[in-house]
């Protein structure tokens, strides 16, 4: 099978509100930072995917305007998934390991601050027995959190240790309030920011990342599952999905230096450390992960990016990275990266 790397990653300034740009204009310098990096552009690439949400957006194939970032001329090969990007991410390495391109450009964006975030997210729900209900996403995490309580795996405490650490790794939200119950038992620590942003990533071969990078972050494995779409059919302490998936991914092969996990919520990094067996060992999230910055639809892809980064640095030799989509952990992606 042909080997592929993560190349260049780079992503946006998040913000709480940027009301003044566009999708396109917050897309664009983060799509020339990329190329810049690899000294490509977007006509060299062979295949671009992208990864986004038209209900963030409030508009059908919101998707083909973020392309005028990419550029019109001359035409490219390009695909879209409504979801996270990291799942764009794992469409365009299928195509470079069938052989169908070299290089690939992926990028996702999202912009929450313009609608109401916990409500826009129940149209993922099962739309006969648990949408009608309008649970939100953040009450639909405290039962989450209330299940890991009950069993006895954490507790409030070391919830505001995970939150704590989360939000030390870079300057982030504080103050009296974040104190304050949101959705017992989870307080505003414990619940992502909102946040508008974009990433994006160069994906290349074996034959062409070695001219492209200097140290290029090779995919070893990569695997996406999904839990059963009733959550009431669902044991929410645990994450089967993320297990498998990291079993086929061959995370459980050898030792990972560095996790990058998409937790959007404190109780869900618990869930995913027990569900991918890291211990103390493991530097996780250094990054801050998703509860310092987490703009939906690109907050997965920053995971990948992130962790190639530190690849490309040589910080890390071998890393895990996790995406995830949907109530509740309920669709998980997980890839295995390597620096050589």
């Amino acid at each position: 099978m042909r080997e592929v790397a993560i190349v260049a990653f780079a992503q946006s300034a998040h913000r709480r509100d940027t009301a003044e740009v566009s999708e396109v204009e917050m897309l664009m310098p983060v799509l020339h930072e990329v190329l810049g990096q690899v000294g490509l552009t977007a006509g060299e690439i062979d295949f671009t995917c992208s990864g986004s949400s038209d209900y963030l957006a409030g508009r059908a194939f919101s998707f083909t305007m973020a392309l005028d970032g990419v550029g019109a001329w001359p035409p490219i090969t390009e695909s879209h998934v409504e979801m996270d990007g990291a799942w764009a991410l794992y469409e365009a390495w299928v195509k470079i390991l069938t052989g169908e391109a070299r290089t690939a450009l992926v990028y996702a964006y999202g912009k929450s601050s313009p609608g109401a975030l916990r409500d826009v997210l129940t149209r993922q729900l099962d739309p006969y027995y648990v949408a009608p209900l309008w649970p939100d996403s953040v009450s639909l995490a405290a039962l989450q959190a209330q299940a890991l309580i009950d069993a006895g795996v954490t507790s409030e405490p070391e919830l505001a240790a995970v939150a704590a650490r989360g939000r030390t790794a870079v300057s982030s939200r504080s103050g009296a309030d974040a104190d304050d119950y949101v959705v017992r038992p989870l307080r505003r620590r414990d619940c992502p920011p909102i946040s508008d942003g974009a990433a994006a990533v160069v994906l290349a071969s074996r034959d062409t990342a070695r001219g492209l990078c200097e140290r290029p972050a090779w995919i070893r494995g990569m695997d996406h599952r999904i839990e059963a779409h009733s959550l009431g059919v669902r044991d929410l302490a645990d994450s089967p999905s993320t297990r498998l998936a990291a079993q086929r991914a061959g995370a459980f092969d050898a030792p990972v230096d560095t996790a990058e996990l998409h937790a959007p919520f404190s109780c869900q990094e618990v869930v995913l450390r027990r569900a991918l067996r890291l211990d103390d060992a493991v530097n996780v999230n250094p990054s801050g992960g998703a509860l310092a910055a987490n703009p939906v639809m690109a907050t997965g892809l920053i995971r990948l990016g992130e962790a190639a980064a530190r690849i490309h640095r040589g910080q890390s030799d071998r890393a895990l990275a996790h995406a995830t989509s949907g109530p509740c952990l309920q669709q998980n992606l997980v890839a295995v990266l390597e620096g050589s």
